[in-house]
């Protein structure tokens, strides 16, 4: 071990570093990346084993260090979330079409429209799928190496935070889902749920380009969809 390692393991600037993150941490209104956070630690400071250390001296906080993705949040720990409960007014609240999408989004990620509607049985209108993109729950990730290049959708980091899940992998089963409301009862009853693709482009995918947009749906951008 170097001597600029040894230095980052003194307990003085451990405890600086720590400092440093809750800091940002606390200051953020949105969760942060490690690699967002380390150009303020010291050189050769490992990010990732001091989130590790500062998540395990809130475990019994009233505040939780929590990893939503690649990100990470101070969040209510969740036995006390009742206290801090606010009203929230939605100007325009989801409709069941719109958390049916969400939801096969999710486990079906990366998904075009029509695999979407596929899955429904009925049509997926371009309004739906932009509400959610707006709710910023919802991203275009690619175009799919198809006749066509339709776009294809996947979640976001602002997803797993909103619905408290550290990655994709902790989302609910199917039971779950129909138990709260989130897919209807009236799905096909041999869907599966398959393990959600969560990371780069597969093979099947191409990038977007830069003022790229979803020209599967152009045709239908007078016709509102089923909002």
């Amino acid at each position: 071990m170097s001597d600029d390692d040894m230095a980052h393991d003194r307990p003085e600037i451990v405890h600086r570093n720590l400092r440093i993150l809750e800091a940002l941490l606390f200051a953020s209104a949105e969760p942060l990346a490690a690699a967002d956070m380390a150009p303020y630690l010291g050189e050769g400071a490992n990010a990732e084993a001091l989130l590790a250390e500062l998540t395990g001296r809130y475990a019994n906080s009233g505040v939780n260090l929590v990893r939503r993705g690649d990100r990470w949040a101070f969040r209510t720990a969740q036995d006390l979330g009742f206290l801090l409960r606010r009203e929230t007014h939605e100007t325009r609240p989801l409709s069941r079409a719109a958390l049916e999408t969400l939801s096969i989004i999710a486990y079906h990620q990366p998904a075009t429209r029509a695999e979407i509607t596929e899955i429904r049985g009925v049509d997926t209108g371009k309004g739906t799928v932009d509400l959610l993109m707006e709710t910023g729950w919802v991203r275009m990730r690619g175009r799919r190496r198809t006749p066509g290049r339709p776009v294809t959708y996947g979640t976001t980091d602002a997803f797993l935070d909103h619905f408290g899940l550290e990655s994709l992998a902790d989302l609910p089963g199917l039971d779950e889902l129909k138990g709260t409301g989130l897919l209807s009862a009236s799905l096909p009853s041999n869907l599966q749920i398959p393990l959600p693709f969560d990371g780069a482009l597969r093979e099947d995918e191409d990038p977007l380009d830069p003022d790229d947009r979803d020209d599967d749906a152009v045709h239908e951008e007078e016709a509102g969809g089923d909002l």
